[in-house]
């Protein structure tokens, strides 16, 4: 499990894989970066890094490895059916070096929900049936996993620490059981990370200026505030303000107002025209 000492809640990185053939053709549009954004920002994180991979076992595999020797908290969505091209099961039981085994609470909520899904239909449940049994393939997890519960149809995820003292979540892909998944898992295991309140973003849209003009000033207020990041988004076609630059600060709030400041103070010389300001 994750390290909850201070120093481990003030460096936690968050990380996603997206796995599928169908983001990497065009077929589906990625929605999980965005709302995985969404979800962390509520609880002050921050999404550190992103990876997109096709149905490649080697390329998971790979990705699997690299983020279980690390020591970030990754979410990893798509590939955990149990058809030819889902491979991801398969692939972090490589990436652990262990065995893949059915998990007994996964079996049995696997059973649940074949049970519902007769009764549903008014048909006799069939254990034995050559498709019901094929269905325990999706509660092999690797050894020592930890489930998921999916509140949509309980069809299990899992969890995996690795050596690194990170945590990788196995997802599925579908968004409407991926998302409740996620903010389960952040809520049940990682809210000793949550940050709300410890971090801001205070902005100003400026007018009539170059990026490049305005760099030796963003770097002095990083220089002289340390710990606060400066950051410049450019935009040439904004639907309500045009051409302009979105220039701010972000980090502790108690530092980022005397930075905010600082950078308003410097760019007095320059005689440009603002837009509003905005805080985040």
């Amino acid at each position: 499990m994750q390290d909850q000492t201070p120093d481990a809640m003030q460096e936690a990185r968050f990380g996603l894989i997206i796995i599928g053939d169908e983001i990497l053709s065009g077929k589906r549009a990625d929605k999980h970066m965005p709302k995985v954004i969404e979800l962390l920002a509520r609880r002050g994180l921050n999404l550190s890094w992103a990876e997109y991979l096709g149905d490649d076992p080697q390329r998971i595999t790979g990705a699997l490895q690299r983020a279980l020797a690390g020591s970030d908290v990754v979410f990893s969505c798509g590939g955990i059916g149990a058809t030819p091209d889902d491979h991801t099961r398969q692939c972090a039981a490589r990436a652990l070096g262990q065995p893949l085994v059915l998990h007994p609470q996964a079996e049995r909520l696997i059973r649940e929900r074949m049970q519902d899904v007769a009764r549903e239909q008014g048909v006799p449940f069939e254990p034995d049936r050559a498709d019901n049994v094929h269905r325990l393939q999706m509660g092999v997890f690797p050894q020592d996993s930890r489930i998921i519960p999916n509140p949509y149809n309980k069809i299990p995820g899992f969890s995996c620490d690795g050596p690194g003292g990170g945590t990788v979540h196995f997802l599925p892909g579908f968004p409407v059981m991926a998302w409740p998944m996620i903010e389960a898992v952040l809520d049940t295991h990682h809210a000793h990370l949550f940050r709300q309140g410890a971090w801001l973003e205070k902005s100003v849209v400026v007018f009539g200026a170059m990026e490049a003009t305005l760099t030796p000033t963003m770097e002095r207020i990083e220089h002289d505030h340390p710990g606060v990041k400066v950051f410049s988004l450019p935009s040439v076609d904004h639907p309500q303000w045009g051409r302009h630059i979105e220039l701010g600060v972000k980090g502790a709030p108690q530092a980022v107002q005397t930075a905010y400041d600082d950078l308003r103070r410097h760019l007095q010389p320059f005689s440009l025209e603002y837009g509003p300001e905005l805080v985040r």
